[in-house]
């Protein structure tokens, strides 16, 4: 296990004593060793978190470790059971547990499968993808892929109640609204960048 910024990371005892790198942005966090990803996780990261790290030694994460698209990605459709598992090619994929009995879009490139919302194609998931392409071809319900999914860029609304000394603690941050708001229920929108 490692951990960064609060969160761990299973790598299993065979990784045990390799340098694992880290390249993180408010959307996803992959992890390589020796240069090559081994794993991408949805980030929970916020700017913030991102200056932190970069104040205690973290540097510049270049371009990101993900293929450029070049190559050829194809689309499934697939429920996830309760287990946060879906069947693909006759085998269990973890999608997401939070994503049991839900609808999915699953985009498939050749190192990654990036699990959407058919609707909308805001991005839910990115897992590595264990399958051949032999396994790919065979799948029920192929299609070509659309463009990729992407993170929800719309503010997260959130509401807090005002504490008594006029204060809301939102994504780790005290934001400071002054006494006359003191027990009142507030909204917030958080994005990026701004808390508002």
């Amino acid at each position: 296990n490692l951990q960064v910024a609060g969160k761990q990371f299973w790598l299993g005892p065979s990784r045990s004593g390799l340098t694992v790198t880290f390249w993180a942005d408010t959307s996803v966090i992959h992890l390589l060793v020796a240069g090559a990803r081994i794993k991408s996780v949805r980030s929970h990261l916020s700017v913030a978190d991102l200056v932190q790290l970069a104040a205690r030694g973290g540097r510049a994460a270049g371009p990101s470790p993900l293929p450029a698209g070049d190559g050829v990605a194809f689309e499934v459709d697939r429920v996830v059971n309760n287990s946060g598992l879906v069947n693909l090619g006759g085998r269990q994929v973890l999608a997401a547990e939070i994503l049991g009995g839900r609808q999915v879009g699953i985009r498939i490139d050749e190192e990654t499968l990036s699990f959407f919302d058919p609707s909308s194609r805001e991005l839910l998931r990115v897992r590595p993808n264990p399958l051949t392409s032999e396994k790919v071809q065979g799948l029920h319900g192929l299609r070509p892929a659309g463009p990729p999914p992407r993170p929800r860029v719309e503010p997260v609304r959130v509401q807090r109640r005002v504490s008594a000394v006029g204060t809301v603690m939102v994504c780790r941050q005290t934001v400071s609204l002054g006494r006359p708001y003191a027990g009142q229920t507030v909204t917030v929108h958080v994005s990026d960048t701004t808390i508002t």
